[in-house]
């Protein structure tokens, strides 16, 4: 399977580019095609590996597969997140019995 780094992508729009190793034509990457669960993006920079699907607009690049996850915050867990909220409604319900105007 050939392998590139994504060129760029636009989550609005649900398509960016990928750049074959070794090669200089932009192949273009729809969000459908993308392996993965959740939700299906891309980042500048990111290793990829694809098949090569030629079409009457250029060459698409199909089964993409992120060798590289996209980097996340080191505080944005999904653990971490709804530990929050919960101390979040924890402390206005506790609050809202205190504090009246």
């Amino acid at each position: 399977m050939p392998q590139g780094k994504v060129k760029w992508f636009n989550n609005a729009k649900g398509y960016g580019f990928i750049i074959e190793e070794g090669c200089t034509e932009d192949l273009f990457a729809h969000f459908s095609s993308i392996q993965m669960e959740g939700y299906k993006t891309l980042k500048a920079g990111q290793r990829v590996e694809f098949e090569k699907k030629p079409s009457d607009k250029g060459v698409h690049a199909v089964g993409i597969v992120p060798l590289d996850k996209p980097e996340r915050r080191a505080d944005a867990s999904d653990e971490d997140t709804d530990e929050r909220h919960d101390t979040d409604a924890e402390s206005m319900g506790s609050a809202s019995h205190v504090a009246s105007f």
